[in-house]
Parts: C-alpha cells; sequence; structure tokens
C-alpha cells in the first residue's frame, strides 16, 4: 500500500536528534515491514512555539498552498501510483496540519492521525487557531492511533465513532538493544575504561538532551534526587549534549566531579552499550509523553527509576520491571534509587522482567502488525464531504 507520510512538528530527516524524530523514523520502520511504501509528503515544520498568532497566520497560508501543488502533483500521475491512505503522526495545537485533511479529501483517501493530542484550555488564547486546526484533523480523521494513553481522555470525545481510535503501544525495534544487553560485561569494561569508572560500583544513567524546559527540569530534580545519596557508592553517566549544557552541569556539580561522567551526544547505534553497561538508568521524565529512553534501557534489561508522568506507566511496570515515583518528588525518587542500588537480586529481576516486557508488547514486530491492521480495515464514513483543497 503505498502512503503518504507528515509529521508537522519535526520531519524524521530533521538533522537534529530528538525522541519524536526516533519515533517518526519507527514509524516508518515498522510501515516498511509490514510492506508497505510510504513516502515523505512534506516536510513543512507548522509548529509555533511563542504563541504568534501571525506567524500561525503564516504558517497556515503556506501549508495550504502546499497542500495544493501537493496534490497537483500527485494527480499528474497514474491512479495506482497516487498514495492510498495519509498519516499525519504528532498533531496538537502547537504543530497543527494544514496539509493532510485537505490532500486526503481531494484524494478521496483515508486521513489517519497517529499520536493526537487535544488541550481544550487552548481554546483561546495566543494558539487559538492552531488549537481550532488540530482539533478540526482529529474529528476529521477517518482513524486515530495514539501511543501515549494519556491523551486519550480528551481525545477520545471528538471522535463520532470510538471504533476509529485504536491504542498501540509505544515501541522500538528491540533487537540491537537485546544483543547489546547479552554482552554488558564486554560493554562494561569498555566504557569503564574509555569513561574512567570503577566497574566494581555501581553505575547509574542518564539519557537526555540537554535544552531549557522540561528535560532541564529533569535534569535539576535528578541532581536534586541523588543529592541524597551522597554516603552511597555509585557514579553517574549522563548521556547527552544541548544548548542548556551549562545549566545541567551546574545542577549536577554538587554530586560532586569524581561521580559525575559525561559522554556528550551518542549515535543512535552506540546507545545500546550504555544501557547494557549501567546497573539503574534514572530519569525524572518531567514533562515526558513517555519516555525512549525509558523504552530503549527496558529492551536492553536495564531497569529504570522514573517519575509516574504522562504516558511512562505505559512503558514502566512500577515494582516489576523498574519504579515509578510521584512526579517532582526529590526524596522519594532518592529512596527508590538507595533501595535498588543496595538489592542486587531486585534489580536482577527486574532486568529479566523488562527485556520480557519489551519484547512482547513494545517491539516493532507488534506495532507492525497492528499499525497494519488499522491501514487495511480503516473505512472513511458515508457522505463525507470531500472538496479540492
Amino acid at each position: 500500500m503505498k502512503i503518504a507520510f507528515y509529521a508537522p512538528l519535526k520531519p524524521p530527516s530533521h538533522p537534529i536528534p530528538s525522541g519524536d524524530r526516533e519515533v517518526a523514523r519507527l514509524i516508518l520502520a515498522a510501515l516498511a515491514r509490514a510492506g508497505h511504501e510510504t513516502e515523505l509528503a512534506s516536510r513543512l515544520r507548522s509548529r509555533d512555539g511563542s504563541g504568534d498568532p501571525a506567524r500561525q497566520r503564516d504558517l497556515e497560508t503556506l501549508g495550504r498552498h502546499m497542500a495544493k501543488r501537493l496534490l497537483r502533483r500527485y494527480l499528474a500521475r497514474p491512479e495506482t501510483e497516487r498514495p492510498q491512505r495519509w498519516i499525519t503522526y504528532h498533531l496538537y495545537y502547537k504543530a497543527p496540519d494544514w496539509i493532510g485533511p485537505a490532500v486526503a479529501d481531494a484524494l478521496d483517501i483515508p486521513y489517519i492521525v497517529l499520536e493526537a493530542s487535544h488541550a481544550p484550555k487552548r481554546a483561546r488564547g495566543n494558539w487559538a487557531s492552531g488549537h481550532a486546526a488540530a482539533e478540526a484533523a482529529i474529528r476529521r480523521a477517518d482513524a486515530v492511533i495514539q501511543l501515549n494513553p494519556a491523551d486519550l481522555e480528551c481525545v477520545r470525545p471528538l471522535l463520532a465513532d470510538p471504533a476509529r481510535l485504536t491504542l498501540i503501544k509505544p515501541f522500538l525495534d528491540g533487537a540491537p538493544y537485546r544483543v547489546a544487553g547479552a554482552a554488558r560485561a564486554k560493554h562494561r569494561a569498555r566504557l569503564a575504561g574509555r569513561l574512567s569508572l570503577d566497574p566494581a560500583k555501581p553505575w547509574l544513567l542518564a539519557v537526555g538532551m540537554m535544552r531549557d524546559g522540561d528535560k532541564l527540569a529533569s535534569y535539576r530534580l535528578l541532581g536534586d534526587a541523588l543529592g541524597w545519596l551522597q554516603r552511597a557508592e555509585w557514579q553517574l553517566v549522563v548521556v547527552g549534549d544541548g544548548d542548556a549544557r551549562p545549566a545541567v552541569e551546574a545542577a549536577l556539580a554538587p554530586l560532586g566531579a569524581e561521580r559525575l561522567r559525561y559522554a556528550g551526544q551518542v549515535a543512535r547505534d552506540a546507545l545500546p552499550e550504555f544501557y547494557a553497561a549501567a546497573d539503574l538508568l534514572v530519569w525524572p521524565a518531567i514533562g515526558e509523553a513517555y519516555g525512549m529512553a525509558l523504552l530503549e534501557a527496558q529492551a536492553t534489561g536495564l531497569p529504570v527509576v522514573a517519575g509516574d508522568v504522562g504516558g511512562v506507566s505505559a512503558i514502566v511496570a512500577d515494582g516489576r520491571t523498574g519504579r515509578l515515583l510521584p512526579g517532582g518528588d526529590a526524596p522519594q525518587f532518592a529512596m527508590a534509587v538507595d533501595a535498588l542500588l543496595t538489592d542486587i537480586p531486585a534489580r536482577r529481576r527486574m532486568a529479566a522482567a523488562a527485556m520480557e516486557k519489551s519484547r512482547a508488547e513494545h517491539d516493532i514486530a507488534v506495532a507492525s502488525a497492528a499499525l497494519d491492521a488499522v491501514l487495511q480495515n480503516v473505512a472513511m464514513p458515508t457522505g463525507w464531504p470531500r472538496r479540492l483543497p
């Protein structure tokens, strides 16, 4: 099946790594695995993070112009070479879809939204137009696929037919992580030499981009929480980089330079060895949708301690694959880390359970089959109005 794919927040071809870009790439890989042929319909980033109505109007104008141009390109092809489905990934008020609904209407093909969020409080204010456009697209969708269960409550009422909504668990290609997890000793020895780490002491791992906002807030809470563990023997490896690195280093500095190791930005294919070598992933997850690092860690067999926010509980099974603590509570976070640092048998049980859960529930093979089922079975409402953009 031929599919037009669009990610208004950040295209999968964007040069700057992020969790959102990685999920877009995973979706494309899952679709290819199911035998579908995808093409990137547009690279237009419709995101306005500052709440500038003038910029939003300009983006709407540009989006509508690009929809017309894209449609002309599609209509110039033989009918068998045109898209048969349209998928828009990650739709919300700051990044609405000004292209997909119009093109899907004109081509008379199903319009599918994958990962939507709806914030009724944004109906008025600086993002009112983006909110209205995102809501209209969700209502228009012939199918909505959600990865983050935290968004279901607000998205579901927009759908005239609840059968249009499908929940698929967050996923990844777990194969390289499982391979790395089976070679823990090798990776631990190599990283111990590279980063001057003591392999006899527990290694805590934090993986996150260093940028202002929620990421920086997570690093600050992590520094606060680990500050309660000064008497324990442990080391913290930090993977990530970005404009907020000085602020991150300032937040973690009280932990002591002898405990800290900064690995910087690490290529995605090198990440599994960090997860495999560590003893615990520690991440407060402030503002996370669900957290790709948490998913990757568990696929490697690494237990996690995380904040119970957003859709994190869809990934981490509290008490079985890690620990979930109330968001923003540094003392409780510290207590959970301290308990697992001293309980090696518990960490081993959680490691095995994490890898098992990842393979059974969060692997790309599972997601590929679920996505294919939606694409094959989606039906457009009869009598839906179609009009050229």
